[in-house]
C-alpha cells in the first residue's frame, strides 16, 4: 500500500467525509487541495441513473465550456484540398489526408480531436481499431464529422468538449485547470451539469444525477450535492 506523504494527508484532511458540497464550495476546495507543481487539470466525474448497455439510455454529447478547459488541444483535420486552407486558418495542428491516414495506420493518434468530412469517413473506417479506445472517432453526433470544418475547429480550440457516459454509467470530463478562478470552474461545471440533464433519457427511470465528484490530478475527490445543480 503506498505510504501517504504529508502533502496528500493534509489534503485529505481538508475534504469532509460525507459531506456534500456546492460546486461553488467544491471549485473553492478543489483548488485548496491541489499541491501538484504543475498546473493541474480538474475533472468532474457524474454519476448516471442510466443502463449503458442499451441503446435508447447511452448518453452522449458536445458541451462549450465558458471559460475553455485550460489546456491546448491537438486537432488533426482530414480534410480534401480544397478544405485545407480554411483548416489551417481555423487553428487545426495538422492537416491533410493520406499522409496522416497512414500515420494513424502505423499507430500515429498524437491528437486530442481528429475533425473530417463525410465524404472522408469511408476511409477512416478501417481505423476503428487505433481510433476507436482512444475515443478520436470522429462522430456527426459530436461535430466532428462536418463539412463546416473551420466552425468545428474554432470551437474545439475554444473549448468546446464530447462526452460519453461509459459501461459503468458515469460521464468524465475536464472542467479546467487548478489556476483557473473558483468561479470559473464553478461555471464550467455548471455548464456541463445542465448539458447533461437536458440529454436525459425518456426511458431512464428514478434518479437521474446519482451523484457528482470532482477533483484535480492526484487531488482527493470532493463530493458535490447532486440536487442542487
Amino acid at each position: 500500500m503506498a505510504r501517504l506523504t504529508k502533502k496528500k494527508k493534509e489534503a485529505r484532511a481538508k475534504v469532509e467525509k460525507n459531506k456534500l458540497y456546492s460546486l461553488q464550495e467544491a471549485s473553492n476546495l478543489v483548488k485548496e487541495v491541489t499541491y501538484t507543481k504543475f498546473d493541474a487539470s480538474v475533472d468532474i466525474a457524474v454519476r448516471l441513473g442510466v443502463d449503458p448497455r442499451k441503446a435508447n439510455q447511452m448518453v452522449r454529447g458536445v458541451v462549450s465550456l465558458p471559460h475553455g478547459t485550460g489546456k491546448d488541444m491537438k486537432v488533426l483535420a482530414l480534410v480534401t484540398p480544397d478544405k485545407e486552407a480554411e483548416a489551417k486558418e481555423a487553428g487545426a495542428d495538422f492537416v491533410g489526408l493520406d499522409e496522416y491516414l497512414d500515420k494513424i495506420k502505423n499507430g500515429w493518434t498524437d491528437v486530442d480531436v481528429i475533425i473530417t468530412m463525410p465524404s472522408i469517413m469511408g476511409k477512416l473506417g478501417p481505423l476503428g481499431r487505433v481510433l476507436g479506445p482512444r475515443g478520436l472517432m470522429p462522430n456527426p453526433k459530436t461535430g466532428t464529422v462536418t463539412m463546416d470544418v473551420a466552425k468545428a475547429v474554432s470551437e474545439v480550440k475554444a473549448g468546446k468538449i464530447d462526452f460519453k457516459v461509459d459501461k459503468t454509467g458515469i460521464v468524465h470530463a475536464p472542467i479546467g485547470k487548478a489556476s483557473f478562478s473558483a468561479d470559473k470552474l464553478a461555471d464550467n461545471a455548471q455548464e456541463l451539469i445542465s448539458t447533461l440533464i437536458k440529454l436525459k433519457p425518456s426511458t431512464a427511470k428514478g434518479s437521474y444525477v446519482k451523484s457528482i465528484f470532482m477533483s484535480s490530478t492526484m487531488s482527493p475527490s470532493i463530493a458535490v450535492d447532486p440536487k442542487i445543480n
